[in-house]
């Protein structure tokens, strides 16, 4: 009897295909759960409890915006007064640390186990740190904060020019080095603990195991608590912000009034361009907005540069560098301990209140959603390459920046008679396209272009806060699209509310009491870099094949996490033709 070898191979290679297809199937995906299960009543004191709270903090400021003003501002004071040393050892305290990260044999550690590769590249990636991290805060004070500071500043000492060397000076360090050090000794110790250790990306899973066994599990819930409030309020009060900008850069070149009918119109159009983005994940939308943003932000530099006052901005630029590499240990350690001998009548009272505590809170309130981004988009970098990554590059960027626009709104400033700072003083968001109209041949160009900008590098800051803020609340369950885009209605429609009933003023004062919210949150952190300086120098020769089999994504390898979340219990399932 004859056979059919055309048929007989094609059911060989249907077979083979068929086989690869389940392996496919099988593959695991990695890093493998290994954390804590949440008790259902934990995970409903997660999900119910922050928006009630949320409500609650609404209605007491819409309803009672007077006293709840002065309340948040008295809690302001006691923060400023009492703690500011803390919050400045706590700035030097993430330097030191990203330094030994990255100068230590901990450096060679790779985020993912040894034969993880990272999802982005680098120009991808550097986009997207520095578009969650800073975009937009740049974009309002890379000109407010030099023109405020440049009659009077602490520290560097006034030139023949007065105090404007130091306003770009200490420009330079509240948007550069530190605060990025901040987010980042955050950032790797999520990364670590997810990438690495199974952990769900939680501020819970990354800190608790330092803490006694019995209150692991209530200070987990409080952890998360402050984790997800913090990144609500603190995405809707940036929002309140960005929509206010936006508007002011419409009025730059439309003649456009800003009216809360605009702000409303603003927010929805925000709120679904940062829909679609979450619907199409963050390797597409995130990635391309991300992309969108560096170009944009290249070519208004290069314009203001090469079109504006070029020779001033060169000469300051290296003037201001030097100034600050050697000034940068002073200004670090500055407390102003003058005032400590002292009762602090008002936060306005001390220097420090008004800037370098008010920033450094603001640091640490948002890192919850941008330190929880940085370390998803990580993996397959090693630590050091990591720390580097996040701190130097994206602040010599900043450097760059601020020296470049700030610089030319003294120039522009001086050669309007303070023109500059009367826009600064009338309306802060307004600086910048104040000194881009001063700007000859291309100035209602960038006017335009500073305005995308706004609306671009806020777009990233929400989306990569709604990434975080679903895995706070749905892990260790993956969170799908659907739910993101609520998680955008739901800060749209905070954001709504503070602007159209209470106005700037009560979206202000929302603002500074999620920033007194990073007094207990600080503490938060400390024990999780503490924690994760732990895990790191514990780390033996079984820690590391446990990393090695988390990121494994052989179906055949089980694992069994034991009750308490610290390692798991590993075994080969037998395959086809072996011994069990």
């Amino acid at each position: 009897m004859s056979v059919d070898h055309s048929t007989s191979q094609g059911r060989k290679k249907s077979g083979k295909a068929m086989r690869r297809g389940e392996e496919e199937s099988e593959q695991v995906e990695v890093p493998r759960f290994m954390g804590r299960h949440i008790p259902p009543i934990d995970r409903l004191l997660i999900r119910v409890i922050p928006p009630v709270l949320i409500l609650a903090v609404i209605i007491w400021v819409l309803g009672n915006p007077v006293s709840a003003s002065a309340a948040i501002s008295e809690m302001r004071t006691f923060v400023t007064g009492k703690f500011t040393w803390l919050f400045i050892l706590y700035s030097v305290f993430t330097v030191v640390v990203c330094i030994w990260l990255s100068m230590s044999r901990v450096g060679k550690i790779r985020l993912g186990g040894p034969l993880a590769k990272p999802q982005h590249s680098k120009f991808a990636w550097y986009s997207m740190l520095f578009a969650c991290g800073q975009g937009i805060g740049l974009i309002f004070w890379s000109v407010a904060e030099p023109i405020m500071l440049r009659d009077e500043n602490p520290v560097i000492p006034s030139g023949p020019n007065g105090a404007q060397e130091g306003a770009i000076v200490w420009t330079y360090f509240h948007w550069g080095l530190t605060a990025w050090a901040m987010y980042c000794a955050v950032a790797v110790c999520l990364a670590y603990s997810h990438h690495n250790l199974g952990k769900t990306l939680t501020f819970r899973e990354a800190t608790v195991d330092i803490l006694p066994r019995w209150s692991r599990r209530g200070a987990g819930v409080v952890i998360e608590l402050l984790a997800i409030i913090a990144t609500v309020l603190g995405l809707a009060t940036s929002f309140g912000f960005a929509a206010m900008q936006f508007s002011s850069g419409l009025t730059s070149f439309t003649g456009l009034s800003a009216t809360p009918m605009m702000w409303l119109m603003v927010i929805l159009i925000f709120a679904g361009i940062t829909s679609i983005s979450a619907i199409v994940g963050i390797n597409k939308g995130m990635a391309r907005i991300s992309g969108l943003n560096s170009i944009l932000s290249i070519a208004l530099i290069a314009a203001v540069l090469i079109f504006g006052p070029s020779l001033f901005i060169v000469s300051n630029m290296s003037q201001t560098f030097g100034s600050f590499f050697t000034n940068f240990a002073t200004m670090s350690l500055w407390t102003d301990s003058g005032l400590a001998a002292t009762t602090l009548e008002s936060w306005k009272d001390s220097w420090n209140g008004w800037w370098t505590v008010f920033i450094w809170c603001w640091v640490i309130a948002f890192s919850p959603f941008v330190a929880g981004f940085i370390a998803r988009i990580s993996r397959g970098r090693t630590i050091r390459e990591f720390v580097l990554g996040v701190t130097i590059i994206p602040s010599l960027i900043v450097m760059v920046w601020v020296a470049i626009l700030g610089s030319a709104a003294i120039y522009y400033d001086d050669q309007s008679n303070r023109g500059i700072s009367d826009a600064v003083a009338a309306d802060t968001s307004s600086g910048l396209f104040a000194m881009l109209d001063s700007v000859p041949i291309v100035g209602t160009v960038l006017l335009v272009v500073a305005t995308v900008l706004v609306a671009t590098y806020y777009v990233t800051s929400l989306d990569s806060g709604i990434y975080a803020l679903s895995e706070f609340v749905s892990a260790p369950h993956k969170s799908g699209p659907v739910f993101r885009v609520v998680l955008v209605l739901s800060v749209a429609t905070v954001t709504t509310v503070l602007l159209t009933m209470g106005g700037t003023a009560v979206v202000d004062t929302v603002q500074t009491g999620t920033i007194i919210g990073a007094f207990p949150f600080s503490f938060v952190i400390i024990l999780m870099i503490i924690n994760l300086i732990r895990r790191l120098l514990k780390r033996d020769k079984a820690i590391r094949q446990l990393e090695k089999d988390i990121n494994n994504p052989d179906p055949g390898l089980v694992f069994v996490p034991d009750p308490d979340g610290e390692g798991a219990i590993r075994k080969k399932v037998p395959q086809d033709g072996e011994q069990g």
